[in-house]
This record gives C-alpha cells, structure tokens and sequence, in this order.
C-alpha cells in the first residue's frame, strides 16, 4: 500500500502533529491495521479506501482505534488531493463519526466536523493534583475539558499522566485564552497510548463552541502549545465546526505487508 507521513496544521516541517496515511487498494481487517499503526508509532495513522465518490476511513493509534481524528484527517485530505486525485476540491469520508468532508481553500484544508459542546461539571482535588495548578472550570464531553486562568499557566504546566489516566476514559484538554490567538491548549491521552499530541483536530470539535460561546464569536485561530506546536482555524457553525489548517509532507513509500 502507499504510505505517506504529513505534518499537519502546519507549513513548516518538523512541526504540528506527524500522521501516517495508508491508501488501501482492497479491505485491509483491522488486526493488520492496528498492527500497522504499532509498527509505524505515530500518535494515529489514517487508513483510506476509494469507495468511487467517497473514501472510507478509519483511524489508530499505536494501541487501539479511535472515533474521530482531525490531524490524520486533514492528512488523508491532502495526500488525496495532492498525489491521488489531483482534480479534487471536495472529499467525503465515511467514518465512525458519520460522513466527514474536507474542502481545499488556498493554502487550507477545511474540515468538516460534528460540534461536541461540553457540560459544565464540578473540578476536583484530582483534576489540580493531575495537572499542577488550579483548575477554574472544568467541563465534560467526549473528553475532559478543563479551563485555566492563562495562557501560561496552559504552556508551563507539567501532567502527571497517571493521575490523568484516571479522569477521562479518552483523553483530557487543558485550555485557556490565548495572548495571540483566540484560545490555546493542549491535550494528553495516555489511555489510549498518546502521552501528548503535539496538535489535535478532534479536540476542537469541543473547544470551538467552548470558545465560541466564552467569546462570543464564530470565527477563531487557535494555536496548541505543544513542542511541535500548530495552528488551526475554527469556525462555530451550530451543530458542526469547520477546522482548518496547512499541511506539509515529510514521506513517502509503501508499506509490505506479505
């Protein structure tokens, strides 16, 4: 199969969220594809298959599939549009999330995605214990969201990524508003074999109406604070968001499996 790595939510290489993107030419089971996914390392690898007007696609990380990937997404868009169907402009996936599309706008990919608006929950000892600092609010959806006072509290904060383990069956988001763009965060999964994405997609199906809601704003430019670091554009757009981001190819090659 081909195979390619894509730095996504960036233009620069070694920076934003490494994905792998395995183009299947027929059904691949999903033991092979989760073996693939341990073998390669990376925090997901995408796994498309041309279906004639749409692609399926599934995602994994090195230890178990997951439900929604927006990094890896944006990733199969592009390996898609710039080395496989160069005509292309609009793409639909069938996934585990439902049908996803992504659209090309100049330098951008645009994703569209299923809005996850959190419920405020109370904070608790474990919530500080897990992060190391004080938690001002904390909120529940497909993963844990918990809000801080700055954006440096946000950057300096060190995870106990075994007391983390213990809040979120998926993953936990710590966020705060940004100095420079609208909002920013990071993200830890250790649950599911990522101690921190450098720069998560899915997560801002949660933060974008998080964030539109606080700001009271429709359009923003968030930026997760992870050594890779990357920028995404959001848009709240009811009940779906639209992240956007740049992506940069590192490898291509093809995966053996006999």
């Amino acid at each position: 199969m081909k195979y390619c790595i894509v730095d996504s939510f960036t233009d620069t290489l070694f920076k934003g969220n490494p994905a792998g993107v395995c183009i299947l030419e027929h059904e691949l089971n999903t033991a092979t594809m989760q073996d693939i996914a341990a073998e390669n390392n990376l925090s997901e690898t995408a796994f498309a298959l041309n279906k004639g007007d749409y692609y399926s696609l599934r995602w994994f990380t090195p230890v178990t599939e997951v439900d929604l990937c927006g990094h890896a997404t944006l990733a199969t868009a592009y390996v898609i549009t710039n080395f496989i169907d160069t005509f292309a402009s609009k793409l639909k996936f069938d996934t585990k999330s439902g049908i996803l599309t992504v659209s090309k706008s100049d330098n951008l990919l645009v994703m569209d995605f299923p809005s996850w608006k959190p419920k405020m929950i109370t904070p608790t000892q474990l919530m500080e214990q897990s992060i190391g600092c004080a938690v001002k609010e904390a909120h529940i959806s497909r993963d844990l969201l918990l809000l801080l006072d700055s954006e440096q509290q946000v950057m300096n904060l060190k995870p106990d990524f075994s007391l983390i383990s213990q809040l979120a069956e998926h993953g936990v988001i710590v966020t705060a508003k940004g100095n420079t763009t609208d909002f920013v965060s990071r993200f830890f999964a250790p649950n599911v074999g990522v101690s921190e994405d450098p720069v998560t997609g899915s997560i801002h199906s949660i933060l974008t109406p998080f964030w539109a809601e606080k700001l009271n704003k429709k359009s923003m430019i968030a930026r997760q604070l992870s050594k890779r670091g990357g920028t995404l554009f959001c848009e709240d757009c009811g009940d779906r968001v639209k992240i956007a981001g740049e992506a940069k190819l590192y490898l291509q090659g093809e995966i053996y499996v006999i």
